[in-house]
């Protein structure tokens, strides 16, 4: 008798390395402000880049978001495990087990107020370059976002903004 061995392996936060949020808005397709955020690792866990690109991609697919497969609509999902709270111009992404968060400029703010929600690209592609502290450039981060090998390794989800209610 023979067995096949299973190809999941647990999920391991670690491997992750060091993971970074940006906000940022930019204009989209109606003309108006789209609110959108990067999730990406440094790629600076034990293993280099490839741990941390299949730890990414274990995450997202573990909270149901394809890599590389159509705009998930968390708007049309209340189910979806992946939120957004915005609160005290910070941005908090849950992703079980993870939290992360980053500083929203105010016109990320009033664009994510505008709209309700916004645009996440969680990309499995590491980018070492873009330590936290350091200023990026819009022409690095359009750079890096705009690639072919960022968003087809990336999961697309439009996520529903909350806040807390004070």
């Amino acid at each position: 008798m023979t067995s096949t061995p299973s190809e999941t392996r647990p999920f391991r936060p670690a491997e992750l390395g060091t993971l970074v949020v940006l906000a940022w808005s930019g204009e989209a397709a109606d003309g108006s402000d789209m609110p959108y955020l990067l999730a990406y690792s440094l790629g600076d866990a034990e293993g280099g880049g490839d741990v941390t690109s299949a730890a990414v991609e274990r995450l997202l697919e573990n909270n149901g978001l394809p890599v590389g497969g159509d705009l998930v609509d968390g708007t049309a999902r209340p189910s979806l495990p992946a939120t957004l709270l915005v609160q005290s111009g910070q941005a908090v992404v849950t992703l079980p087990p993870l939290n992360a968060q980053c500083p929203a400029p105010p016109e990320w703010l009033a664009a994510v107020a505008e709209r309700g929600y916004a645009y996440l690209v969680f990309t499995t592609r590491a980018w070492p370059e873009a330590q936290p502290g350091l200023t990026l450039t819009p022409e690095q981060l359009a750079a890096f976002v705009g690639a072919e090998e960022t968003l087809t390794a990336a999961a697309h989800v439009i996520l529903p903004a909350r806040s807390l209610r004070t």
